[in-house]
């Protein structure tokens, strides 16, 4: 009996269930009740609506609803305020509430210009700052809890050394920085991308926010993979609402990122031509996972980069400027991991290793676990495997080389007997020459030991 008290591989299947749907329930930021309860100022929204009419033309309340995401008790004050300062009209008449439409007026559509001298932002409402702020800490990924089960289904069908699956999950589970590092080839982007696959559970990402009435776009098609939710009908303006729209339930969102990150990357990207703001790759990553791929390769210094989130990672929070200067706090409520070749005291100091959670290395696998990537490789590509070919690359091919085992070699050198053989009009299946072929291909002459071992090692 375990310490949970569990007897049986179905008990324990039934709590992972449990806390599988556990972790997708997320409480749904509330329902808007009037205009005050949007938290933003009564000409902000004005300008908004006015955006939203100039863009769409003429204008019915379920047309206005879908696209600025409020419901009817904060849009019906603001038309009439609208109507009441000519700045639209009816058009047309209608019995059906649903049908009823508006249009901008002449001094409507001048109102709608000077407002995109401001900013061209016609979306989804935005939340306050404080919103996106209290629902980030409500939706933590230090919630999140993921046991063993999930993270062996994240990475079933993988072939990793033993025991390293064990160390990733405590890692994931502690919410803080994970540095995944050792020789290029041995497979920890693999690992990485991986991890994603086991992040559990469901946030809501709004769409915008705004700061001193400057919009920040969040939701990103590209990172954010929205959850279909029981929604409202917006056609039949049913006036009960389950919850804020300007919210959409997602996934706990992934970012990888690579060589092409910079530090202007990290902060906001302001459009002049639009006047408003994308938010940067950590914020779209909140509740999530970020991941730094194969540091050092970026074109800062790798040592910039790592002191860029020093108290990011300390305090949880990030700052952020506008153009016009003024600062804000944002959440930096994201699991990370980097990625590198390199030693971690090559990269960093003591004082930033310190705030590494994990250090989790990834070095060569075994003849065993080899054998099994070569087997999993021919499988996939199509190619008929030979245990005597595979024991000629073992014994001589690597052993004359001195090359270690990494996990990248066996699909790499497999696809090319595959190339080969689809060239040729040839029934692809390894041999001793389709393999020494592939090896020359891939890594050019044979090396002395001396030689390739300097070669696969950690960089200096």
């Amino acid at each position: 009996m375990n310490r949970l008290g569990l007897e049986s591989t179905s008990d324990r299947k039934v709590v992972h269930l449990m806390e599988k749907e556990h972790a997708m329930h997320v409480a749904r930021p509330a329902a808007l009740r009037d205009v005050e309860a949007t938290g933003l100022s009564f000409p902000f929204l004005v300008e908004l609506m006015l955006k939203i009419f100039f863009q769409g033309g003429q204008l019915r309340l379920w047309d206005i609803k879908e696209r600025i995401k409020l419901p009817l008790a904060v849009i019906e004050p603001l038309i009439a305020f609208m109507r009441t300062e000519r700045l639209c009209e009816l058009q047309g008449h209608s019995v059906a509430e649903a049908d009823i439409a508006y249009i901008l007026t002449d001094l409507g559509r001048a109102r709608a210009m000077d407002a995109f001298q401001k900013n061209q932002y016609a979306g989804p409402c935005p939340v306050t700052l404080d919103a996106y702020t209290a629902q980030v800490e409500r939706q933590s990924v230090s919630n999140q809890h993921i046991g063993r089960e999930a993270m062996q289904q994240a990475f079933s069908g993988v072939i990793l050394a033993d025991g390293l699956v064990d160390r990733v999950g405590p890692a994931l589970n502690s919410a803080r920085s994970i540095f995944i590092y050792g020789p290029s080839g041995s497979g920890k982007t693999y690992v990485a991308e991986r991890m994603a696959q086991a992040m559990q559970g469901a946030v809501w990402v709004p769409y915008a926010f705004a700061v001193d009435s400057e919009v920040i776009q969040v939701f990103d098609p590209l990172v954010h993979k929205p959850i279909d939710t029981p929604a409202d009908d917006v056609r039949s303006l049913d006036r009960r609402h389950t919850y804020d729209e300007r919210w959409v339930k997602c996934a706990r969102p992934v970012i990888i990122t690579g060589g092409e990150l910079t530090l202007s990357m990290l902060d906001l990207e302001f459009d002049p031509l639009s006047r408003f703001y994308s938010a940067p790759p950590q914020v779209k990553a909140n509740n999530g996972l970020f991941i730094v791929d194969d540091l050092g390769r970026q074109r800062v210094a790798a040592k910039d980069l790592l002191n860029r989130w020093i108290i990011p990672m300390d305090r949880r929070v990030d700052y952020l400027a506008l153009h016009n200067g003024k600062k804000f706090r944002v959440p930096f409520d994201v699991a990370q991991v980097f990625s590198t070749n390199l030693a971690p005291e090559e990269l960093a100091d003591d004082a930033f290793l310190r705030r590494l959670g994990y250090k989790i290395y990834v070095g060569a696998t075994t003849p065993g676990k080899y054998r099994d990537l070569f087997q999993q490789a021919c499988s996939r590509l199509g190619v008929a495997y030979s245990e005597d070919a595979f024991n000629y690359l073992l014994g001589d091919l690597h052993n004359r080389s001195g090359r270690p085992l990494y996990a990248c070699y066996p699909y790499d050198l497999v696809s090319k007997v595959r190339d080969r053989s689809l060239y040729e009009g040839l029934l692809p299946e390894l041999s001793q020459e389709m393999l020494e072929w592939a090896w020359l291909a891939y890594f050019g002459p044979i090396e002395s030991a001396e030689e390739s071992h300097h070669q696969g090692g950690l960089k200096s």
